[in-house]
């Protein structure tokens, strides 16, 4: 008897799901700042960019872009990069930025009446040295796993984001590590998937980070779930402030992060 009423009940649950949209209430638009500023090994970074948005309704699938701002960043000796729109898409961009391992920066952004700032160090980052491949016995059967090595500095505290893009995904992974049990050894980024099959491309990046960041990253993958949102900068149902302050108005704060650092790369084909 308590089988069939079990199974009445669950007939009942699935035959009632329903798909509702619950209304919400839309907080004003606060601006979005993505200014990371990364100098890719190899090159002379000179090209940069910064993107502007807001937020929106929680069921828009439209980010809007943000025109008309001003744009800039100042390093320590007082030179001026200014970012210029591509009109009518949110991204500024600079081609002449100069940058200089453990030199300070200074962002600010212009925009309807409003200025906004933040200060920050542009990081090293080691290289991305080898990448091995394994396989291993998984709960669906033989699983294959990625790792790339990377060489701690061991004279210092240091801090990581790594992203993993694999290319049958349309969103990368991220992840943050601490040096804290590695000092001045050899560390490495993982990635692993059921799915992942010979002929796959994955794409790993790596850059130094400083310690807020780290903890800004790393609550803030927690709030996306580590990929289950549209990107790092996706806005997050909760508010997480980072290190960029409104001068006009303190209370109006924007979301984002002014963020500089080398980045290392690789392509991988899995095998």
């Amino acid at each position: 008897m308590k089988n069939i009423v079990y199974i009445l009940a669950l007939f009942l649950f699935v035959s009632c799901e329903e798909k509702v949209t619950i209304p919400l209430d839309t907080a004003n638009p606060k601006l979005v700042i993505d200014a990371s500023i990364l100098w890719q090994k190899g090159t002379d970074g000179s090209t940069q960019k910064i993107k502007l948005t807001t937020t929106t309704d929680y069921y828009s699938n439209i980010i809007p872009t943000v025109s008309g701002a001003i744009v800039y960043v100042t390093d320590s000796s007082s030179n001026l990069f200014t970012f210029i729109e591509t009109p009518n898409t949110g991204e500024y961009v600079c081609t002449n930025f100069v940058p200089v391992i453990n030199k300070e920066y200074s962002l600010t952004v212009q925009y309807a009446g409003q200025t906004y700032s933040a200060t920050n160090t542009l990081l090293a980052t080691p290289a991305i040295e080898s990448v091995q491949q394994n396989t291993v016995q998984g709960f669906s059967g033989n699983q294959i796993q990625v790792k790339f090595f990377f060489q701690d500095n061991g004279s210092e505290d240091n801090n990581y984001l790594i992203g993993i893009k694999n290319s049958t995904k349309a969103i990368p992974d991220y992840n943050v590590l601490k040096d804290e049990f590695f000092q001045g050894n050899q560390m490495f980024g993982f990635y692993s998937d059921d799915k992942l099959k010979t002929g796959d491309q994955l794409f790993f990046s790596l850059e130094g980070i400083s310690l807020r960041y780290y903890n800004y990253m790393k609550e803030l993958l927690s709030i996306a779930g580590n990929g289950g949102g549209s990107g790092p900068f996706s806005t997050p149902p909760v508010s997480l402030r980072g290190n960029i302050s409104n001068q006009s108005d303190e209370n109006n704060y924007p979301l984002g992060y002014f963020h500089l650092s080398e980045i290392d790369t690789r392509n991988y084909t899995v095998q």
